[in-house]
């Protein structure tokens, strides 16, 4: 759960079963029970949403590596912040970066660098499409050290050119008025 949305529908969801939900935060609901939780009902119930219910602890700890991750990429900023990505995720654990990186590649089949990578292989592609920043801005923005090493990286992840992309992306596109007719 990364958006406010949906932990909105996460909240609602429980609360269809009759759960008295306290809070839903990223990657956690806290509910209120006296009787053991419906855990078969809550997973169907939030498959349905499209979410998974993660049960034991390395899983959890990835959700929240990633949730992590996510959040970081999608915010402004990366290089104005001053933030390394393994200090980010130490915070948010609360345990140190090797550990958490074995767990991670352990339980997700990616390492975390390339988890980071395809990430913001995604946010350029939709800074892209929106097509309000320049290259340029888009690897500052990014915290990639040039443009050519965006456009390396890229081209590795996609397989073409970030102008390329661009290109295709734009003329994928229809006007708004036209949809339909």
């Amino acid at each position: 759960m990364v958006c406010q949305r949906c932990r909105r529908v996460v909240g609602e969801d429980l609360a269809l079963l009759g759960l008295d939900v306290i809070e839903v935060r990223t990657g956690e609901a806290v509910v209120r029970h006296d009787t053991e939780l419906p855990m078969k009902s809550i997973r169907e119930v939030l498959r349905r949403s499209g979410f998974d219910l993660v049960e034991d602890k390395a899983g959890a700890m990835v959700e929240l590596v990633k949730n992590t991750v996510i959040s970081m990429v999608q915010s402004a900023g990366l290089r104005e912040r001053k933030l390394k990505i393994s200090e980010v995720i130490e915070q948010a654990t609360g345990k140190d970066y090797r550990y958490v990186s074995t767990v991670f590649s352990q339980t997700a089949g990616i390492t975390i660098e390339k988890y980071v990578i395809a990430q913001k292989v995604e946010r350029i592609k939709e800074l892209l499409i929106y097509d309000e920043m320049s290259l340029a801005d888009i690897a500052f923005e990014l915290d990639y050290s040039s443009v050519a090493y965006l456009s390396n990286q890229f081209k590795q992840e996609t397989g073409m050119t970030p102008s390329a992309f661009r290109t295709q992306a734009v003329s994928a596109r229809k006007d708004i008025d036209s949809i339909g007719v």
